[in-house]
C-alpha cells in the first residue's frame, strides 16, 4: 500500500509542476479574462487520460500516470473557481463559452485520446 502512495505522489509532483508551468506560460502569452491556461491543461489532460484509459497498463503505471500525474495536472477546482469569478464579474458571454468549451471539448478530447490509444 505504501508503494502505491509513492507512485501517486511522484506522479502528482510532476503533474502539478507541469500544470503550473503550462498555465503560467499561457497566461504570460495571452492576456485575457478568459482562463486559457486552465482550459488548455484540462483539455490536454482529458485527451491524455482518455489515451491512458485505452491502454493496458499495470497498476503501478496507472497509479503513477493516471491517478498521480493526470490527477494533479488537470484541475476541476480551478475550473469551478474561474467560472465563479466570471459569473461574479458578470462576464456572461465568457462564462458561457468557458463552460460550453470545457464540457464539450473535454469529453471530445477524452474520446479522441481513447481512439488514438486504441491504435496501439
Amino acid at each position: 500500500m505504501l508503494i502505491n502512495g509513492l507512485y501517486i505522489a511522484i506522479g502528482a509532483f510532476f503533474g502539478a509542476i507541469s500544470r503550473f508551468v503550462v498555465s503560467k506560460k499561457v497566461k504570460h502569452k495571452i492576456h485575457s479574462k478568459f482562463p486559457f491556461g486552465t482550459i488548455l491543461v484540462n483539455l490536454l489532460g482529458s485527451f491524455l487520460l482518455g489515451l491512458l484509459f485505452s491502454l493496458k497498463m499495470n497498476d503501478s503505471i496507472s497509479l503513477l500516470l493516471g491517478t498521480g500525474f493526470m490527477g494533479s495536472f488537470t484541475t476541476f477546482s480551478t475550473f469551478q473557481v474561474e467560472s465563479l469569478k466570471l459569473g461574479l464579474e458578470k462576464e456572461w458571454s465568457l462564462l458561457s463559452k468557458y463552460l460550453l468549451l470545457s464540457y464539450v471539448l473535454g469529453i471530445t478530447s477524452a474520446f479522441m485520446g481513447f481512439i488514438v490509444g486504441k491504435q496501439f
